[in-house]
């Protein structure tokens, strides 16, 4: 059985370190086993929370889950809600799929108009298979996000979003669909626990592609749930086990041990992410920089306002050049990379640089050059200088 002390006073830094260990008992393991069993010894009636088959459930699962959820939702909640619970997937598009699911035939789905390009696909398959009306909204423009929530059924949220980098105003967003009877969901997969707490602001569900900054380091396909609310949370686990959409346990244990260090990681990645945003915004070979540190852009005063911190994603888009299309100069800057990785995905330890438009399911609002950057943890004097000959080449 795995424990975490009272998050109370806690710092989160502290948290991610603490919570989800075994019982501490003489002899007793620091970290949690990988349980591998695929079945229980079971007989007689199987209660709820009874071990049965993992496919259901597994302690396998437990640890991780029980840590993300103290991180999202220390603090408690304006309204008294109860603590917690996190929802472990084989996938972050898996996650995703059971948000959707709760989507009724004919239903109302409002979402930003720049987000996570395959949850993105999904939704229109999700809408022409059940009949779903699609409402796309500039997530960060807050009066459009509140027309839109009228007769709707689920609002997604994206905060800051992917690759756009627009921050909406959480509060007032959430607020507006819950006081409407919308479900809300946040993707906080950019920001992390430790740069926001949707479930504090008002969210329903906060998704995230675990795969990214909590377990960070580019080895593991997972995506999780966490809700405050105990019927939603069986629901989720419904689909999840009825859709086998479930997670291997050397995966989850992966992503624990990677949760560990989230603070340190994230820290540092946000250090060298504001740093080579204040060197791009004045570089001669580039003509825009997106990235809430900014004091210019138009996310700045919300984020600085709403989140602990900027994040470590930066759009970039390189200037253009006489004869050169502005496709063709964004590649070859990717191309001319040597330490940034060509790569899809973020959040790990490296550093990651990709044109999204390349993806021709991305949204067509997106600029083609658009670039968007995953900051690692590397020396910040070696990455700028990668950057800089690259975008000079």
């Amino acid at each position: 059985m795995s424990t975490t002390p009272n998050a109370a006073g806690l710092a989160p830094a502290t948290l991610a370190v603490a919570a989800g260990r075994p019982a501490r008992v003489q002899g007793g393991h620091i970290n949690p086993p990988i349980p591998l069993s695929s079945t229980f010894v079971s007989q007689g009636v199987v209660t709820p929370d009874e071990l049965s088959y993992a496919r259901g459930d597994t302690d396998a699962w437990h640890p991780f889950e029980q840590a993300l959820a103290a991180l999202e939702c220390r603090g408690g909640s304006a309204d008294g809600e109860a603590a917690g619970q996190a929802i472990v997937f084989g996938s972050g598009m898996a996650a995703i799929a059971a948000v959707f699911s709760l989507l009724p035939d004919g239903g109302t789905l409002v979402l930003p108009q720049h987000a996570y390009q395959a949850g993105m696909v999904l939704a229109h398959e999700v809408s022409a298979r059940h009949g779903v009306t699609l409402r796309h909204v500039d997530i960060a423009d807050t009066d459009a996000v509140v027309a839109a929530l009228d007769g709707a059924d689920l609002l997604l949220v994206e905060s800051p979003t992917n690759p756009m980098l627009e921050v909406a105003d959480l509060p007032a967003v959430l607020g507006a669909a819950r006081a409407r009877g919308v479900r809300s969901v946040v993707d906080n997969t950019f920001a992390t626990p430790l740069g926001q707490q949707p479930l504090l602001h008002g969210a329903d569900i906060v998704l995230h592609s675990v795969t990214k900054y909590l377990a960070g380091h580019s080895d593991v396909v997972l995506g999780a749930l966490v809700t405050r609310d105990a019927e939603l949370a069986t629901t989720l686990r419904g689909h999840r086990t009825l859709h086998g959409a479930i997670a291997g346990p050397f995966e989850v244990w992966l992503a624990l041990r990677g949760l560990r260090t989230l603070a340190l990681r994230f820290e540092r990645a946000q250090v060298n992410a504001a740093e080579l945003v204040r060197r791009l915004a004045d570089h001669p070979e580039v003509a825009e920089v997106r990235h809430p540190s900014l004091p210019g852009d138009p996310g700045h005063e919300r984020a600085k306002a709403q989140m602990n911190g900027f994040g470590a994603i930066i759009g970039v888009r390189p200037r253009e050049r006489a004869g050169v299309g502005p496709v063709e100069r964004a590649d070859a800057v990717v191309d001319a990379v040597r330490l940034w990785l060509p790569a899809t995905s973020l959040g790990g330890v490296e550093s990651m640089m990709e044109r999204r438009r390349r993806w021709g399911t991305e949204a067509q609002t997106v600029p083609e050059d658009l670039l968007r950057l995953s900051v690692g943890i590397e020396d910040i004097e070696d990455l700028w200088a990668d950057l800089d000959q690259s975008l000079r080449a």
